[in-house]
C-alpha cells in the first residue's frame, strides 16, 4: 500500500486515496497532466519576462506582514551577471530556510509585481545532479487539497528505482520495427523526462502500446467470432430485383455496395458482425430490411431490436409496408413490453412455431421468455455493439452463432473505428437520398429570441412542429443553463402560450414518454420540450424546428444527430443553435452552419472535445487510453498493424504476462453493450 513507502503517513495516505492513488504501483502509474519546461538555465543578465530558470546565490531575506494578514517574503538572487528580485506570497517559513553562499536553481515567472521585475513564488532548490522542482521539464500532477505537485514528484523519486525491474511487455522483434523506448525507461521519462525529445519518445511508447493492446484485443474478438459456425444464406438476385422495383425511391450508390457485402457475408459459414453508419435519414432500415430477404426467403427467422418501444413500432410499421408489395407482411411480428399478456402469449407463440418470421421489438426478445425456432440473423439499431453475452444467449435459443447487422445514426470517428469498433465490420452511408435538403443551421444569441420566436411562430401557424432540446431536466445552482422544466414553463404559459406544448425527459415513466411522443407524431403537439431523449427518436416527418438550448453545451456529432431528426418530410429543415451567453460562439459551434457531414463532424468532435465525452456518450467510460490521442492516425494505423502482425505470427500471448492480462481485461471493454 501507499503509506508502505518512507515519508507517507496515514494523513497523506489519504490525500492520496482521493486521486486514486492506493498502491506503489498507482503511483508509478500516476502520470503528470502536464509538464513546465524549466529546463534551460540563464544568466540573470539574459532573462526576460514568462518562465525561467537561474542558478543563483540567495541574499537580503526577509519576510514581512502587509495588509489583511498576507505575508510577502523578498530575497535578492545573484550570479556573476547580475541580480534579481525574488518575491514569496504567503510562505512565512521562507526567509528562514533560505541559506547564504549556497547555490541554487530557482525556476519561476519573471513578471511585473508592484510595478517591478521578479521571479514571483519560484521554486528553489540546491544545485544537484538530480533536481525535481527546478531546472528541468517539471512534471504537474492532478493535486488535491494539502498534496501537491512538488510532494507527488518527491514520493515518485524515492521510487524511481522501482521502475528498472519493469518487465517488458512487447515482443523484441516489435520494439525494433517501431523504434519504441523500453518500457521502464518510458515511465521514468515520463515522470522526470531528461529532455522534450525523450518526453516525446515516451509517450509514443506508452501511446503505441495502449492502442496495440487495444487493438489487439478486438482483433482477437473477431478471431472469436468468425471461429463460430452460422447459416451460410444463399443470394437469390431476382428477389433482390423484385424488392426494388417496389420501392418508392431510388437506392444511392452507398446503399446498394453496402447490401452487397452483407450478401457477401452471410453466404459464409461464419458469421458476419458488421456495423452501418449513415446519418439519420440515410436509409439504413432499407439496406437492412434487404439485407433480410434472403433470410426470410429460405424460411430462416430475423430479428429486428429497436432501442426504444416507440421505435419498434415504428420500424415495424415502416418494414411493414416494405414487405407488402412480396406478399410477406404476414410473416412481420411484434413483440414489445405495453402489449396485453394475450398478445404476448400470441407472440411467443408465433415466434416458437417458426410463423413469426420477422420479429421485431426491443432487448426483451433477448431476455424475455422468447424460444426462436430458426433464428439467423439480428439486426440491433443504435446499439454499436452486440457483446459476447448476449450472442450466446441467441445461440442458445437458436442452436448457433446468428448473423448481426448494428445500425448507427452516431457517425465514429476514422480512429475510433479502427480501436474500439475493431473488431466490427465497419460501412458507411455516406449519400443522403434524392431530394433530401440539408437542413440550414443558425446560431442565436440569447438577445435575439424574441425574433426568432416570432419567425418559429410563424412556421408553427402552417402547421409544422418544432423540437425544442435542454441539456438538463431540472434548474441547477452548478450548471447555469436553463432547464427542460424552465423552458417548457416559458414556453407554456408565455411565448407560445397559444400552442399546444408537450414536455418529456429520462425520469417520466416509460407510459407517460410513449403517451407524450404519440401525441407528438399524431399532431396534437405543435412542440415538445425535451432532453437528448430524443436523440435517438422516432420520424415525425411534420417536424421541420429544431431548437437546441445552450447548444454550446453539447457536442458536434450529438447536435448533428439531433438536427437529422428534423426535416425529413417534404418542407424545410431549421436547426436554430442557442448559445448560453451572448459572447462569441465556440469555434467547434460555428462550425455546425456550414458542415452536414457528419463524419467530418465526428472527428472534428473528437479533435475540440478530446475522447472522455465520446466515450461517456458511447458508454465506454472502462476504455482508459491516458496517454495515446486518438485523433492520432498514424500512431493508431501503426499500433493496429503490428497487432495484426501478432496474431499473424502466432504469437503466444501467455508469454507476456502483462499484456496478457491487460488484453484480456479489454475484450471484455470491448464487448460492452
Amino acid at each position: 500500500m501507499i503509506d508502505e513507502l518512507d515519508g507517507i503517513g496515514p494523513e497523506l495516505a489519504k490525500r492520496f486515496t482521493i486521486l486514486g492513488v492506493k498502491t506503489i504501483a498507482d503511483l508509478i502509474n500516476f502520470f503528470p497532466r502536464r509538464y513546465e519546461d524549466y529546463s534551460d538555465i540563464t544568466s540573470i543578465e539574459r532573462i526576460k519576462p514568462g518562465p525561467v530558470t537561474i542558478q543563483a546565490q540567495i541574499k537580503q531575506a526577509k519576510g514581512r506582514y502587509v495588509r489583511r494578514g498576507m505575508h510577502i517574503t523578498e530575497a535578492v538572487a545573484s550570479d556573476k551577471s547580475g541580480s534579481v528580485r525574488l518575491i514569496w506570497f504567503n510562505q512565512p517559513y521562507r526567509a528562514a530556510a533560505l541559506r547564504s553562499k549556497t547555490d541554487y536553481f530557482i525556476s519561476g515567472d519573471f513578471a511585473l509585481s508592484h510595478q517591478r521585475l521578479s521571479i514571483i513564488n519560484p521554486s528553489i532548490e540546491l544545485v544537484s545532479a538530480f533536481p525535481l522542482n527546478t531546472a528541468r521539464i517539471v512534471p504537474i500532477y492532478r493535486e488535491t487539497k494539502g498534496l501537491r505537485s512538488y510532494l507527488i514528484r518527491r514520493c515518485i523519486s524515492k521510487i524511481i528505482k522501482l521502475i528498472d525491474e519493469f518487465p517488458e511487455t512487447l515482443p523484441e522483434w516489435l520494439l525494433k520495427q517501431e523504434q519504441l523506448m523500453s518500457r521502464s525507461e518510458a515511465y521514468k521519462m515520463m515522470h522526470f523526462p531528461l529532455s522534450s525529445d525523450n518526453l516525446v519518445l515516451a509517450q509514443r511508447r506508452l501511446g503505441f502500446e495502449e492502442v496495440f493492446e487495444l487493438s489487439l484485443a478486438s482483433l482477437l474478438n473477431k478471431q472469436e467470432v468468425q471461429s463460430e459456425v452460422s447459416l451460410a444464406i444463399k443470394f437469390n438476385v431476382a428477389l433482390a430485383r423484385e424488392f426494388v422495383s417496389h420501392l418508392p425511391f431510388k437506392l444511392t450508390d452507398d446503399q446498394r455496395a453496402v447490401i452487397w457485402r452483407i450478401y457477401q457475408d452471410v453466404g459464409r459459414k461464419y458469421p458476419m458482425n458488421r456495423l452501418v453508419e449513415g446519418d439519420v435519414g440515410s436509409g439504413k432500415t432499407v439496406v437492412a430490411v434487404m439485407g433480410s430477404l434472403m433470410v426470410l426467403r429460405q424460411g430462416y427467422q430475423v430479428a429486428f431490436m429497436a432501442p426504444t418501444e416507440l421505435l419498434a413500432l415504428q420500424h415495424a410499421e415502416t418494414i411493414y409496408q416494405m414487405l407488402q408489395p412480396l406478399h410477406q407482411e404476414n410473416l412481420l411480428t411484434v413483440l414489445v413490453g405495453s402489449m396485453s399478456k394475450d398478445q404476448k402469449n400470441k407472440a411467443h407463440q408465433a415466434i416458437s412455431s417458426g410463423q413469426a418470421r420477422f420479429i421485431i421489438g426491443t432487448h426483451a426478445l433477448i431476455q424475455e421468455d422468447v424460444t426462436m425456432r430458426k433464428l439467423a440473423f439480428v439486426i440491433i439499431d443504435e446499439q454499436h455493439r452486440f457483446g459476447v453475452e448476449q450472442r450466446k444467449t441467441l445461440m442458445a435459443k437458436a442452436g448457433h452463432m446468428p448473423h448481426v447487422l448494428s445500425l448507427t445514426a452516431t457517425p465514429i470517428p476514422r480512429t475510433l473505428a479502427l480501436t474500439l469498433y475493431g473488431e466490427l465490420d465497419v460501412s458507411l452511408l455516406k449519400d443522403k437520398p434524392p431530394g433530401r435538403k440539408p437542413v440550414i443551421t443558425k446560431i442565436i444569441s440569447p438577445n435575439s429570441l424574441s425574433q426568432l420566436y416570432k419567425k418559429i411562430d410563424q412556421e408553427l401557424g402552417a402547421g409544422r412542429q418544432m423540437f425544442v432540446v435542454c441539456p438538463i431536466i431540472t434548474d441547477s445552482t452548478v450548471i447555469k443553463v436553463d432547464s427542460v422544466e424552465k423552458i417548457y414553463e416559458q414556453f407554456s404559459k408565455k411565448d407560445f402560450k397559444h400552442r399546444r406544448v408537450g414536455l418529456l425527459h429520462g425520469k417520466m415513466r416509460s407510459d407517460e414518454k410513449n403517451r407524450v411522443m404519440e401525441a407528438f407524431v399524431n399532431k396534437k403537439l405543435d412542440i415538445l420540450v425535451a432532453t437528448t431523449v430524443i436523440e435517438v427518436g422516432i420520424d415525425v416527418a411534420n417536424a421541420t424546428i429544431m431548437l437546441i438550448e445552450s447548444a454550446d453545451r453539447f457536442g458536434l456529432a450529438q447536435i448533428h444527430q439531433l438536427r437529422g431528426r428534423v426535416g425529413r418530410g417534404q418542407h424545410q429543415g431549421y436547426c436554430y443553435l442557442i448559445m448560453s451567453t451572448s459572447n462569441l460562439p465556440p469555434k467547434r459551434i460555428q462550425i455546425l452552419e456550414s458542415s452536414n457531414d457528419g463524419f467530418e463532424l465526428a472527428d472534428l468532435d473528437l479533435t475540440f472535445r478530446g475522447p472522455g465525452a465520446l466515450y461517456g456518450s458511447l458508454q465506454h467510460g472502462a476504455l482508459d487510453l491516458r496517454i495515446a490521442k486518438l485523433d492520432d492516425m498514424k500512431l493508431i494505423r501503426s499500433a493496429r498493424s503490428a497487432a495484426e502482425q501478432f496474431i499473424d505470427k502466432h504469437e503466444d500471448l501467455l508469454q507476456y504476462k502483462e499484456l496478457s492480462n491487460k488484453v484480456t481485461a479489454l475484450r471484455a471493454v470491448t464487448n460492452l453493450n
